[in-house]
């Protein structure tokens, strides 16, 4: 029998509820530390770290500024969730005409040819405008639609990771009244790019070499213009530690900065805009260095899903695996003196990502650490514990006869009721036997006295 998404809800909350239970609790302390962060020139800025989600330094995060070039990073992390690296883009005239007028440009020409993984080096490393055009027309001709289509794209993802002061106008950052965003929603994105694979290759890229065209017979060399990876113009402001990043500039904007950067299980990306070029290099090192220097990572999956034991529930009787568990990549992120005993957490279950069953969203202090996604296992059982053929990518119904739970349930009381009777039987064995030997030893005791009253009855008859 199948049973219905409400039923199946059900359960999981039930589910959902028991390791809520007993995973550890403890109420947030009104006075526990957070590392306060360096002073910076930089007006509006923030830190995140990319994998937990949590902000480790933010100031005036949410004002709502130009982004300029930095735009290039959600055309870039589309262009490589819609379109194969493979695929020829062709340059129109709106892609050379419209941008080439700007100083970020490789000067391509009408109806020039080349991949989309060269575009894309171009649109990171050299900040070309017009490749970016070229990018954003081409994929909004394969959606069936056009250069707006691929705009109406932006606004629409960004909204999906949680930007709120954000409104894309271009895929490439021009100047535009309708065209900005805010620190923290830059870094939401940056952040969600760089889980992209192919995003952090060419990000980390210092040269690359465009091989000649059907218009350009000679190599167009690229640069990347990232001061802190790259040192194309200065060896001043490189960084260890720095993976990649993107820079930009308008009048209108100003100078905008976007870096990652990892070390020691860290993965943080810092978002500077509206400053400029003399400090905000030295503003992101220092923040980097802040956070490195008073966070840590605490891995959930290694702290808050065994036993005390160590072992780790494979299900019913420990039989079968879980149907659902906790994301084993979930990592939170703490000041160096705190550990996971000090941390608050709470259940969400509303407006999840796609495939996210709950969350278990983790505070410290009053700030966000981090959360924990429960999700789906992908369990494999046995095929007559479930009925029906098809089984959606997402599995978001499951088919259970419910005929075996009620005969397990079933088993499992009667199993536990006459071991309870049996227990109670030996417990009881000696005294029972005692009580009988004693009703014995009294029905032999009296039987004699009855026999006489009868006699003396008897006896009385004959006298009389």
């Amino acid at each position: 029998m199948k049973i219905r998404n409400s039923i199946w809800r059900r359960g999981t909350c039930l589910l959902l509820a028991v390791l809520f239970l007993f995973t550890d609790k403890i109420e947030a302390k009104a006075d526990m530390y957070w590392p306060e962060g360096p002073s910076i020139n930089t007006p509006s800025a923030i830190v995140i770290e990319i994998n937990s989600g949590a902000v480790l330094y933010e100031k005036n995060s949410d004002e709502q500024n130009y982004p300029a070039s930095i735009t290039k990073i959600m055309t870039t992390m589309l262009a490589l969730e819609y379109a194969e690296l493979d695929e020829i883009v062709t340059f129109s005239a709106d892609a050379v005409f419209k941008n080439e007028g700007n100083t970020s440009h490789i000067a391509r020409d009408l109806n020039e040819q080349m991949t989309m993984e060269q575009c894309l080096y171009a649109v990171m490393l050299e900040s070309a405008n017009e490749c970016a055009y070229a990018v954003a027309e081409h994929i909004g001709q394969k959606l069936g639609g056009d250069y707006q289509t691929f705009i109406d794209l932006m606004n629409q993802r960004a909204a999906e990771i949680g930007c709120t002061n954000t409104h894309f106008a271009n895929a490439n950052g021009l100047p535009d009244k309708n065209h900005y965003t805010s620190a923290h929603d830059m870094a939401l994105i940056s952040a969600e790019a760089y889980k992209n694979e192919a995003f952090r290759i060419i990000i980390e890229t210092r040269i690359y070499r465009i091989p000649p065209t059907n218009k350009h017979s000679e190599i167009t060399p690229l640069n990347n213009h990232h001061a802190m990876i790259s040192n194309y113009k200065t060896r001043e402001h490189l960084y260890e530690y720095c993976t990649g990043g993107k820079t930009g500039y308008t009048n209108a904007a100003g100078a905008t900065l976007v870096s990652y950067a990892e070390k020691d299980g860290l993965a943080l990306v810092c978002v500077v805009m509206k400053t400029n070029s003399g400090v905000y290099y030295k503003d992101t090192r220092n923040m980097f260095e802040h956070c490195f220097q008073n966070f840590q990572k605490v891995s959930i999956g290694e702290n808050g899903t065994a036993g005390e034991d160590g072992s780790v529930s494979t299900g019913i009787m420990n039989n079968y695996e879980a149907f659902v568990k906790l994301d084993e990549n979930a990592q939170i992120v703490l000041p160096i003196t705190a550990d996971l005993a000090d941390v608050e957490m709470s259940l969400v279950n509303e407006d999840l990502p796609s495939g996210v069953i709950a969350q278990l969203n983790y505070t410290y202090g009053g700030h966000v650490a981090g959360c924990a996604n429960v999700v789906f296992s992908n369990a494999k059982v046995e095929e007559n514990y479930f009925e029906g053929q098809e089984k959606p990518s997402d599995v978001n119904v499951v088919v259970i006869k419910l005929g075996y739970i009620f005969t397990i349930l079933g088993i499992i009381v009667g199993i536990g009721a006459v071991i309870l009777i049996g227990k109670r039987l030996y417990d009881n064995y000696y005294v029972i036997r005692h009580d009988m030997e004693v009703k014995k030893q009294r029905r032999e005791r009296f039987r004699p006295v009855s026999g006489r009253k009868k006699k003396w009855k008897k006896k009385d008859r004959m006298f009389k």
